[in-house]
């Protein structure tokens, strides 16, 4: 039916394209019922070769013809998707994340800094050990300059470090999953050797059932199946989530993503995702169903609170990478599997990396530029260039009193970090878990793995260690309790309560948690510990309006740079986005050495305008033992 209609509308076929040169994609055998289960990865991988295909219709009639295809034939034909939690124990090949045009732009750059010969080498002192002060190192270094870490802590990683604790169990800041579509991440792991400690799962996206405890549903990618054609079939094989009628509705406000690319998602940023839902008609269940496990998955904020631009782009990058949503956990804890090797890089390029410096003060000259760092223990540090990797609310403790009237720094007050509160508790027992990261669908928590299975380092055949992510978990971040100012104690039990639904049967009735006072006898797993770590501060608020807040790495300042992932560059807060930020601001530096100057980001009239009459104070710095 969608077939012979549309295959005579002008808007999206050219006359030529007839309704039997379209069915003649699905392959000889259509007479089966075997035949046409698989009809629609017959239909998209033929149509896909078709060269005629390519010019008779865009990217996003092929989304509506799988659309179509996909729900016609499997709505009755496929089995349901949910199933009981299923041990998998296997890691999957790493998928071929080199082949698209974002991982060949990070290779570019990469080689643009190894290929580098600096007309005079620069002394570089990066302040922030986490990886975008690491990344901005280390191709700095590689481009013939010297930099200098100075990080704060006694531990590398920033938001993702992580600490044993007294029984040598690996604390982490955080629950970081990897990307087939985070390309300098990806290409990071290539130049460093180190791509075997990448553990790939496979290729799917695994949600609790809400309405039915104990119970998973999943959006199954088929190998071999091109994007954006493998996402939206993932979807629509799906028989549990989305009805086929609000499948229909929520496909046309998405299509421009994939017909006028950035320029529309950066459009979306005023509006948040539940804005966006409500103007564009979408239904309300695909919130409770979708939106507000990605919104939290993404920047641990509730989708009434998120931007729309963030999940557009985190989408659009999705979509149009075959393997872009395939994930991997790390094999081990971070600082040791991922920043010990980006440290052994820096320090065999000439760079160095110091741990417990923290920084008193950045001084600066008459003339505004930096003079040197003043270190805590008195030492002054003096560079030809300078670099902050801290995160904004930090840096923003260390602004000068001579920068703070620039709309550049001024515009710094329109962002700040999102709280978020990750969560490590060990069982006296084996939890029947997936080899996956999960999304929990919770009202309290965002995603969760069971480490003791996903993860070399902590693997387990007799006890689990869950890793969660307790979101969101303040008001700012749509929350109705401020869960950052409780107890340990409360949070945990709140969390046991959750825990109890996502495994009825497992979790035991323990009167130290009162949340699980409805557990039946059958539950027999107990709490042996916990660890609750509470950061006040993560990713930058991706909030409404807020995008056009990130500043650029070139600042006003010529011998002041910036890196971190809140700055601006095409990807997210998240642990690409920290690496391209980094890369980024060791470009500002080696172009600078060869004369060319990039330009500083606009800065909105509004901050423009109110920047002169800012009151400037001496800054206040940053106190305490690891800050």
């Amino acid at each position: 039916f969608f077939l012979s209609r549309f295959s005579t509308h002008s808007l999206f076929f050219s006359p030529a394209c007839s309704t039997t040169h379209l069915i003649s994609c699905f392959g000889p055998d259509t007479t089966s019922v075997s035949s046409w289960r698989s009809a629609p990865v017959r239909f998209i991988n033929n149509i896909s070769k078709k060269a005629d295909m390519h010019v008779l219709f865009p990217r996003s009639v092929f989304l509506l013809l799988l659309v179509s295809s996909s729900i016609a034939f499997n709505r009755c034909l496929l089995p349901s998707s949910t199933a009981r939690h299923t041990r998998l124990f296997k890691d999957f090949p790493k998928p071929n994340v080199e082949d698209t045009d974002n991982y060949r732009a990070a290779e570019s750059l990469s080689k643009k800094f190894s290929n580098n010969t600096p007309t005079t080498p620069k002394s570089v002192a990066v302040i922030g050990g986490g990886l975008s002060g690491l990344a901005c190192a280390k191709y700095l270094a590689e481009a013939g300059h010297k930099p200098k870490v100075y990080e704060a802590r006694d531990v590398l990683g920033g938001k993702v470090s992580a600490w044993q604790d007294a029984d040598g169990d690996w604390i982490e800041t955080g629950l970081h999953i990897f990307f087939g579509a985070y390309p300098n991440m990806m290409n990071l792991f290539s130049e460093l050797g180190i791509h075997d400690r990448l553990q790939w799962k496979v290729h799917k996206m695994i949600f609790a059932m809400q309405e039915l405890p104990g119970e998973f549903t999943t959006f199954d990618f088929i190998p071999g199946i091109p994007a954006p054609f493998n996402f939206g079939l993932a979807i629509l094989m799906n028989q549990k989530m989305l009805t086929f009628g609000e499948k229909l509705q929520t496909a046309p406000p998405l299509l421009p993503m994939l017909v006028e690319g950035q320029d529309f998602i950066d459009r979306q940023d005023e509006l948040s995702v539940t804005d966006f839902m409500r103007k564009y008609g979408m239904p309300e269940r695909i919130n409770r169903e979708v939106f507000i496990s990605m919104a939290k998955a993404l920047d641990f904020i509730d989708p009434d609170k998120l931007s729309m631009t963030v999940v557009l782009t985190a989408m659009n990058r999705f979509l149009n990478e075959d393997n872009g949503l395939q994930m991997a956990f790390l094999d081990g804890n971070q600082p040791d599997r991922l920043c010990a090797p980006m440290r052994s890089s820096i320090e065999a390029n000439g760079g160095e990396v110091h741990l417990s410096s923290p920084v008193k003060e950045i001084v600066t000259k008459e003339d505004g530029t930096v003079d040197h760092l003043l270190m805590r223990d008195g030492e002054k540090v003096v560079a030809d260039e300078y670099v902050s990797a801290m995160p904004v609310d930090i840096l923003k403790r260390y602004v000068p009193k001579r920068w703070q009237n620039m709309p550049y720094f001024r515009q710094f007050d329109e962002l700040e970090g999102i709280p978020v509160i990750n969560l490590h508790m060990w069982f006296d027992r084996k939890l029947n878990s997936v080899d996956h990261l999960c999304f929990s669908r919770s009202p309290l928590l965002s995603v969760y793995a069971d480490m003791s299975t996903t993860c070399k380092e902590y693997l387990s055949s007799t006890e689990s260690m869950l890793e969660l992510v307790f979101a969101p978990c303040s008001p700012i971040a749509g929350g109705d309790v401020n869960w950052i100012a409780r107890s340990d104690e409360e949070i945990i039990d709140a969390t046991m309560g959750e825990l109890a639904r996502l495994f009825p049967t497992e979790i035991a009735n323990d009167p130290r948690y009162p949340s699980t006072s409805n557990q039946s006898p059958q539950g027999t797993a107990k709490l042996k510990k916990y660890a609750v770590v509470k950061v006040p501060r993560s990713v930058y608020a991706a909030v409404p309006g807020r995008n056009k807040y990130r500043p650029s790495q070139t600042t006003p300042v010529p011998n002041f740079t910036l890196a971190g992932d809140w700055t601006s560059q095409k990807f997210l807060g998240s642990m690409e986005g920290a690496v391209l930020g980094g890369k980024l601001a060791a470009e500002v530096i080696v172009d600078k050495d060869r004369g060319v100057v990039r330009p500083v980001k606009e800065v909105q009239r509004h901050v423009v305008d109110s920047s002169a009459a800012h009151v400037a104070k001496e800054p206040p710095g940053v106190k305490g033992d690891g800050a």
